[in-house]
């Protein structure tokens, strides 16, 4: 690859996937695709398929979407790309330790790959994500909830720089239904995700912010509209509710402010804009069908994988 500076003329944002986890999974899939310099993309709505100039000349930012960046971070991808001229944003979701993320390495072990990350990179070049806030009930009837290590997580986040959390709220979109079942057929013991109710999210989510907002750090909500529209007009906790906005999970300005150039500015309609989402235009180069991912997240809205179909 060619190196190129950061006056390039490029605009467009790669999105790295929301549809799977290419870091994990598809490292050299993506490295040799970047080689070559385009990427084949297929529309899962229309099944038109596109090919992408991914030369640095073309790129402004790649976007990457993460729980498990141990592969990346032990390989040379990272100064391979910034050496070659791409900007690099970072998605890390980090959870809580819990049976609903069956495949992902221990809390402690995404630390280090947070505190590495930051090392190689910037901080603010790097968005902590903790989605979605999940409760579910066993099938003894306890209910549960994955926030037990949230406070943890914000204050290692903290210690490293982070200064901003994403969130939202579990949707129990059809898929998540059929993968339920399908495990339940198959005889896994496994939790009914639960909707807790706005009133519930509107107090976690000021527990979640006055927490945050002790370690310097900002809560971003991702396409929950109604929640944000809530905690407005509830009239208390100015402080803490002042902490919380929208998020812009692909961020053109945020881009333009941190890599300089001109990334493409325009909202992208094609996401959940009614729900609140204010992301601008990416071109998605993962893949339902052909990149499924294993880490088998019980809440995943990805097409589920049953019995190597999709």
């Amino acid at each position: 690859m060619n190196q190129i500076n950061n006056n390039s003329k490029g605009t467009r944002i790669l999105s790295a996937s929301r549809r799977t986890d290419i870091p994990a999974f598809y490292l050299d899939w993506f490295m040799d695709r970047i080689h070559r310099g385009s990427f084949k993309i297929t529309n899962p709505y229309n099944k038109i398929t596109k090919t992408i100039d991914a030369r640095p000349c073309k790129i402004h930012t790649i976007v990457f979407w993460s729980k498990n960046y141990d592969k990346l971070l032990k390989s040379s991808a990272i100064k391979e790309l910034n050496d070659s001229g791409y900007n690099l944003f970072f998605h890390f979701s980090i959870n809580s330790e819990s049976i609903l993320e069956p495949e992902i390495p221990p809390l402690k072990e995404r630390f280090i790959q947070l505190k590495d990350l930051c090392e190689k990179n910037k901080p603010e070049n790097i968005a902590w994500r903790f989605d979605p806030v999940c409760y579910y009930q066993l099938n003894n009837g306890d209910i549960k909830n994955n926030l037990s290590d949230f406070e943890t997580i914000a204050e290692k986040a903290a210690s490293f720089g982070i200064k901003t959390c994403t969130t939202s709220f579990f949707d129990n979109y059809r898929k998540i239904g059929k993968r339920v079942k399908y495990l339940k057929n198959k005889g896994v013991d496994v939790p009914e995700l639960i909707d807790i109710n706005m009133a519930g999210k509107i107090n976690i989510i000021k527990r979640m912010s006055k927490l945050l907002k002790k370690n310097n750090i900002k809560l971003l909500l991702c396409s929950e509209k109604k929640v944000l529209l809530t905690l407005r007009s509830d009239g208390t906790d100015d402080e803490i509710t002042g902490n919380v906005s929208e998020s812009a999970c692909i961020d053109g300005k945020l881009f333009a402010r941190l890599f300089k150039g001109e990334p493409d500015l325009k909202r992208d309609y094609g996401q959940r804009s009614k729900q609140g989402c204010k992301c601008t235009k990416s071109v998605d180069i993962g893949s339902y069908q052909e990149h499924p991912c294993f880490h088998n997240c019980l809440f995943c809205y990805a097409n589920p994988l049953i019995d190597g179909k999709i």
